[in-house]
Formats: C-alpha cells, structure tokens, sequence
C-alpha cells in the first residue's frame, strides 16, 4: 500500500507565536520580505507563493511538495478582499467554511463538513502533500492529523494577535522531533517539526 499523503501546516509565525495580527489580516503587513526569504520561497517551495506573486516574481516551478492547500474561512477571505477568489489556482484548493457557498469564478471546493475527514480522504488519494496555510481556528481543529509542522519564525514580535493554533484551542500537550533548522541571514529562521507522539 502506498503512503498516505501528509498534512502540513506550513505558516509564518513572529518570535512570540502570532501568525497574524489582532485583526487577522495578510501577514505580509508585518512580515520581512527580505531578498534571502524571497529566494528560499521561489526555490524551495514555489507552490506556496499566490497567483499574483508567481506572475510578479515569474515563477512556473509547479513544486515538489504540495499539490493540494487547506484553508479556513477567514484565511480565504484575505485573498477575497485582495481580489483574488482563488489565489491559489495553480493547486487544487479547499476551504473549510460552514458559510460560504462555492464560488462559481473559480475551481475552489467549500467544505462544510467535518474537517478531520475530509483531510483523511484528501490522505487517502494519490498525490503530493497536502499545505494546511492556516488559520488558527482550523489548524486547532486538525492538530490530530498534523504530520508536519513547518514554522517560518521571522525576527519580528507583535505584542498581540492570532496564535498559532487560534484563540480557542484548549491544552494539549504534544512532542514534535525537529527534523530542520535553517536561518537565513535576512533574520528568519525555517523550523521543521515532525509528530513524535504523545507526551
């Protein structure tokens, strides 16, 4: 039997564990978009890049890791006040929302279902990873198939905002085995985690 494929929750995060600000919008309001981040995005993981920013920057490397990228409500809704009803048509793209309904410009799937198994069928079909791009909220409520924790820690604090796992998940302590560690000398720090079990 083949692999399953993996879920990974790969977002940027500030020094003290906030992946967006107190409002919830684009992180690239606070992020450092330094010229080294740029090259290890364009190079090692191009798929993650929006639309937009593949046009701008003329990236077409489909990428290796992912084929496939998660969202909820509110992450997608960013992308919606940008203009951009898929901003990430170059991969097949499913969005958790109890509310919305399908969109009829675009290839993106509403899910409205359960979450936890919907990515258990995603992980059952072939393919490559599966990029959990956030929010909070939804990360909360996949933690349980979570394979792979990829934190892009940049050199900024914010006082405040939405944590890594939302504002609503409870205690629950896990072990990750760090599998990565590379800085950057424009000041991020790529941290990759894989689950170790329960502690």
């Amino acid at each position: 039997m083949p692999d399953q494929r993996r879920l990974s929750y790969f977002v940027a995060s500030s020094l003290d564990g906030f992946i967006a600000g107190p409002d919830g919008s684009d992180p690239s309001s606070w992020w450092p978009m330094t010229d080294d981040y740029l090259d290890f995005i364009r190079t090692e993981y191009p798929e993650t890049l929006p639309g937009p920013a593949r046009q701008a920057l003329d990236v077409t490397d489909p990428g290796h890791h992912f084929d496939t990228v998660v969202e909820g409500r509110r992450s997608f809704e960013i992308g919606l006040a940008a203009g951009l009803p898929d901003a990430y048509s170059h991969l097949r793209h499913l969005v958790f929302s109890t509310t919305l309904e399908s969109p009829s410009d675009s290839d993106v799937e509403i899910v409205s279902g359960d979450p936890i198994e919907r990515i258990r069928q995603l992980k059952d079909e072939p393919g490559k990873g599966i990029w959990l791009v956030g929010g909070g909220t939804l990360a909360a409520s996949l933690r349980p198939e979570i394979d792979e924790l990829i934190i892009k820690l940049g050199p900024v604090t914010l006082g405040s905002g939405i944590p890594l796992w939302g504002h609503d998940a409870g205690f629950d302590r896990e072990i990750w085995s760090r599998a990565e560690a590379t800085s950057y000398p424009g000041g991020m720090t790529l941290l990759r985690f894989e689950r170790a079990g329960d502690g």
